[in-house]
């Protein structure tokens, strides 16, 4: 028995459900999840429309190993074209939601169209239902989920699970989430924004089936050897304990912390909102497992005392006390753990939200932005109370909000006065939370990646250095452990592809991040048997990597749709043309970034001159519809 992907279509405007079959090749080319994603958006998204409008689909996908005892298979992935970028968006996220997908009969949901009033979708096993939502539009993401809960339970519809908007969504924030099982965020590039665009506020499950796998005694024996070779892996304790959280006091050590708007790598206070830190001080009370992950490096954290007590939510993640701690100059981790509990309730991209209100600041701080024009809020580095109203305040859309809902792309250009110099993004997207100056994979991974300069595409955390496991990785790809140093620019062009070959690769089977680039815990060979046990296929490695090359350039392909090319792989002007203080000649200048493209497109095999891919490489990938395609539009060479 082989896999084949289930898709459920939704239609909103005539609020219509159909099913379909993928065929067989489709599963093998493009492996699942991510990858069959990208090809349902390649035929269904038309060039140039409007990301907010009916035409842009909402497209979720749980890979094959959704909903397997495989560890760390929980992961769902959602894709459409970005309102943040106007380019390519995928975003994932763990919890329970993409399992209680296939555990009703689906592979992919794929939304279209926009409903002419608030609807939710009610996905129960083979039933599936657009509902009415108007007393749901305007409750945050907490209240909507504990509605649906309550009024499904009194129609005997019980353990579901939720993807909701919260008022960010429904206000178009730029980069507003949808928020998957409460606390699992599908965040970057704004996807929240495209459902709320839709008006639908919220998608619920509940499987009742379970998962087939074509060959289910091999598959049984990989995913008890699976999770056995991950709790062996290096960093795996460190993980349970202290989860994204614990890296910080590293990577400040590294001078890789960004801090005060990018304009440091290290602070003397890092302790203090540090995952050691959480932990010792009681705010941590457990720990929290995606579906099937022994790794549990989710947190559940909790304010018992002071003015906000009562505050609870899942995190705060390493990117949210970058983004709201060291970023906005603030070393008071109360204040990190109730700005994680905003965007969570209100549906927010902590990064984008935390590097939207640092570049305010800094305008305030500058003398270019009062208090007054921010609307009575003071802007100086580590006031908590303006941090905390302008999260509210961006949700809503009020006064100063309204322009920062927009990205801080959009609100450098309409507060003018050079304040795009320490705009801290790149294709419209706010930068994740690497100080790529002193990390040069990480600076082309960030540069090339299609959604924007972000950590979840490629994370090339093996040039670090930081553990065996992590150098000889690094040494695999280069046969040489010496370029496990995070301040070379040689061989980071192979060290980044082999990143994305692999990322694209896991992460369409339905596997996560942490376990195999954070821990390097799974190794590929093994998630190749997976993935072929469970889908009857019968990849080799190699090829399971090939898979992962053949998504991206797809990705790529997208872009290329849209008029993205070679200009448009850049980093932040600060990064580009301002020395890291504490690292004294640390930047990621022009010329040097010109120099990993170069080795990059070329290692690609796409052209130098265009940075797009070449109708030889397409074609050698087996996208040949789109090299057709892209060569109606004339931006192919050969």
């Amino acid at each position: 028995m082989s896999h084949q992907s289930r898709i459920l279509r939704v239609d909103l405007t005539s609020r219509t459900t159909s099913t379909e079959v993928l065929d067989q090749d489709r599963t093998r080319l493009f492996l699942g999840g991510r990858g069959i994603n990208a090809g349902l958006l390649w035929r269904q998204l038309p060039p140039h429309v409007d990301p907010l409008g009916p035409e842009n689909p909402l497209i979720f996908g749980a890979g094959v190993l959704g909903g397997t005892a495989a560890p760390a298979s929980g992961r769902v992935t959602v894709t459409c074209k970005s309102p943040a970028t106007g380019l390519y968006l995928k975003s994932n996220a763990g919890g329970e939601f993409a399992a209680s997908l296939r555990f009703a009969g689906y592979d992919h949901l794929v939304v279209e169209g926009t409903a002419d009033a608030p609807v939710y979708i009610l996905i129960n096993g083979s039933s599936v239902q657009v509902l009415p939502a108007n007393h749901l539009w305007g409750k945050d993401v907490r209240e909507t989920h504990r509605t649906l809960a309550r009024e499904l339970s009194a129609m005997g519809i019980n353990d579901i699970d939720t993807a909701v908007i919260g008022p960010a969504g429904e206000n178009l924030v730029k980069f507003a989430s949808i928020m998957c099982s409460l606390y699992s965020a599908l965040a970057r590039g704004g996807p929240g924004a495209v459902m709320g665009s839709k008006r639908l506020k919220a998608i619920v499950v509940r499987g009742d089936g379970g998962v087939q796998v074509a060959r289910p005694e091999q598959f049984d024996r990989l995913a008890v050897k699976a999770h056995q070779v991950l709790r062996e892996a290096d960093g795996f304790e460190r993980y349970r304990a202290f989860g994204t959280a614990g890296g910080v006091n590293g990577t400040n050590a590294l001078r890789a912390f960004p801090s005060y708007n990018f304009t440091r790598g290290h602070v003397d206070d890092s302790h203090l909102i540090s995952g050691q830190h959480m932990a010792e001080a009681g705010y941590l009370k457990h720990v929290v497992s995606c579906f099937s992950c022994p790794v549990a490096c989710h947190r559940y954290t909790e304010i018992d005392h002071g003015p906000w007590a009562g505050t609870y939510s899942g995190g705060p993640e390493y990117e949210t006390i970058s983004s709201f701690g060291s970023g906005c100059g603030m070393f008071d981790i109360e204040t990190v753990i109730k700005a994680n509990e905003l965007c969570n309730i209100l549906g927010l991209d902590t990064i984008s939200a935390g590097g939207v209100i640092q570049w305010l600041i800094e305008c305030g701080e500058r003398g270019v932005m009062s208090a007054a024009d921010a609307g009575d809020l003071e802007l100086r580095w580590g006031n908590r109370e303006t941090v905390i109203e302008l999260i509210r305040r961006i949700a809503y859309r009020e006064g100063i909000g309204n322009i920062l809902a927009e990205g801080v792309k959009r609100a450098a250009a309409a507060i003018g006065h050079d304040s795009w110099k320490w705009a801290i993004e790149a294709k419209g997207l706010e930068q994740s939370r690497v100080e790529t100056r002193s990390a040069k994979g990480y600076a082309l991974a960030f540069a090339v990646n299609p959604r924007g300069p972000d950590h979840l595409h490629a994370a090339p955390i093996g040039e670090f250095g930081t553990r065996p496991g992590t150098v000889r990785v690094i040494e695999k790809i280069t046969g040489d452990a010496k370029y496990a140093n995070p301040y070379l620019t040689d061989k980071r062009a192979e060290i980044v592809r082999w990143h994305e070959d692999w990322v694209a690769a896991f992460e369409s089977a339905g596997m996560c991040m942490i376990v195999n680039i954070s821990l390097y815990g799974l190794p590929p060979a093994l998630v190749a048997e997976l993935f072929n046990a469970a889908a009857g296929e019968d990849l080799s490695e190699e090829e399971f990597l090939r898979a992962g090359r053949r998504i991206l350039t797809l990705e790529k392909c997208i872009n290329t749709r849209e008029g993205a090319s070679r200009v448009d792989d850049t980093l932040p002007w600060r990064l580009m043309h301002e020395e890291l203080p504490d690292r004294p000649g640390a930047i990621n200048s022009p010329e040097e970034l010109n120099l990993m493209l170069d080795q990059y497109y070329s290692l690609h095999g796409w052209d130098v001159e265009t940075g797009l891919p070449t109708r030889s490489t397409l074609e050698a990938l087996g996208l040949h519809e789109q090299a057709e395609d892209l060569a109606r539009l004339g931006v192919l060479k050969d």
